[in-house]
C-alpha cells in the first residue's frame, strides 16, 4: 500500500506529507485559547472582556483545507473584564444571565472558503438560551509539530460581530451607555488527536 501511495505522489508531483494527510480531530488547547469581546462604553472607549473557560473540538483536513464538526462550549460565569463589579453585572440577568444559562455554545452548520488560508464558518450561537445564526471569518495560521512536545497543532484566528439585543440583552441600549454591537475575537491553538 505504501508503494502505491508513493507512486501516486510521484505521478502527481505532490509532497508526500500532503498526499498522506487526512481529516483529523482537533481539541482546543485550554492553555492557548482566547475568546474575547469588545463593546462600546458610553462612546468613550471599548471595554475588552474574555472568557476564561472554553472547550471545543473540530475536524480539519489540511489538504483541502476544510473544517467540519466544530463545536464550542464557553462557561458564561467565566467572563472576565478585569473589574469584579462589572464582571458580576455581566453575569447577571441584564446581560448573560449565567445562573439560568451557564453555557454559551457555538455549533457549526457550514463553511465557505474565501482564500487558500481563509474562510467563513457558519453556525448557531446560543446565549441566554437564544440561538441565532452567526458567521465567523477565520484564518488558518499554521499547522505543524509543536516545538516543545510531540503534539501536532493547528492555530487559527477568527472574528465576528453580533448584536447583543438579538440575544435579549437590552440593558442600557436606549441611553447608549453600552453598545449593541459586540466584536468577537478568537485566537486558538488546537491539538490533533491521534
Amino acid at each position: 500500500m505504501k508503494q502505491l501511495i508513493a507512486a501516486a505522489v510521484l505521478a502527481l508531483g505532490l509532497p508526500a506529507s500532503l498526499a498522506q494527510a487526512e481529516p483529523a480531530r482537533y481539541v482546543l488547547d485550554p492553555e492557548h485559547v482566547a475568546v474575547a469581546f469588545l463593546v462600546e462604553h458610553i462612546g468613550y472607549a471599548k471595554t475588552l472582556g474574555k472568557f476564561l473557560s472554553v472547550e471545543g473540538s473540530f475536524v480539519f483536513d489540511e489538504t483541502v483545507p476544510a473544517v467540519s464538526d466544530l463545536e464550542v462550549a464557553i462557561v458564561a460565569d467565566s467572563v472576565f473584564t478585569a473589574h469584579e463589579r462589572r464582571d458580576d453585572h455581566v453575569r447577571s440577568g441584564d446581560f448573560l444571565a449565567a445562573d439560568d444559562h451557564p453555557e454559551i455554545t457555538f455549533v457549526m452548520t457550514g463553511a465557505e472558503p474565501s482564500g487558500p488560508r481563509t474562510g467563513r464558518i457558519l453556525g448557531d450561537l446560543t446565549i441566554r438560551g437564544v440561538t441565532r445564526p452567526v458567521s465567523l471569518d477565520v484564518t488558518w495560521n499554521k499547522s505543524g509539530k509543536y516545538p516543545f512536545n510531540d503534539n501536532y497543532v493547528t492555530g487559527i484566528s477568527a472574528r465576528a460581530t453580533v448584536k447583543r439585543s438579538d440575544f435579549g440583552m437590552t440593558y442600557a441600549l436606549e441611553n447608549e451607555l453600552v453598545g449593541d454591537e459586540i466584536e468577537i475575537l478568537i485566537e486558538a491553538e488546537a491539538i490533533r488527536q491521534d
